[in-house]
């Protein structure tokens, strides 16, 4: 099989898999919904069983996965439970909220790390710190050059909508 055949495969492959070209994996998911119609639906599944809740997500440190205006549904569960790969929001020592992946654990707790950062986060993961793992992910249209980032914010945090950071390590 000669090389452009084998990237073609490849291609196609990373499209079945994970629903994501591999030319356009830094790109943010996008549907045709809009975002107050996946907010909407998100509180529903939410308010439908008990221990779930709703974020929405700024940043690009997940991408390809999720971006700036997503909307995550977490599920509570005791950080015993937690395993490499799982995506969990948590309060860093900065005092932010956090949506990354867990790469490891040491003595200390999980060690979580964004998809497009260099290196892990220095706050590990616990219980005490712990909000959730990432049950479900909406992804939404890319906002309208009328609404700013700044109106999604508030429109998210009228619908009492905690966001979250997908953001560098610190």
């Amino acid at each position: 099989m000669n090389f452009t055949a084998t990237r073609s495969l490849l291609s196609l492959a990373s499209l079945l898999l994970i629903g994501i070209p591999s030319s356009h994996a830094a790109e943010n998911p996008q549907t045709a919904v809009t975002f107050e119609t996946a907010l909407a639906d998100a509180h529903r599944l939410a308010a439908a069983k008990p221990g779930l809740a709703v974020v929405r997500v700024e940043g690009q440190s997940m991408l390809p996965f999720f971006g700036n205006g997503a909307v995550l549904v977490l599920r509570q569960m005791p950080a015993a439970q937690l395993q490499p790969g799982m995506l969990v929001v948590y309060t860093n020592h900065a005092g932010e909220n956090v949506a990354h992946r867990i790469v490891a654990a040491d003595g200390a707790g999980w060690i979580v790390q964004g998809y497009n950062n260099d290196q892990a986060d220095s706050t590990r993961v616990t219980d005490a710190n712990l909000h959730g793992v990432v049950y479900a992910t909406f992804h939404a249209a890319a906002p309208s050059p009328a609404m700013a980032s700044s109106d999604t914010l508030q429109l998210a945090a009228l619908q009492g909508t905690p966001v979250v950071l997908a953001a560098p390590a610190k």
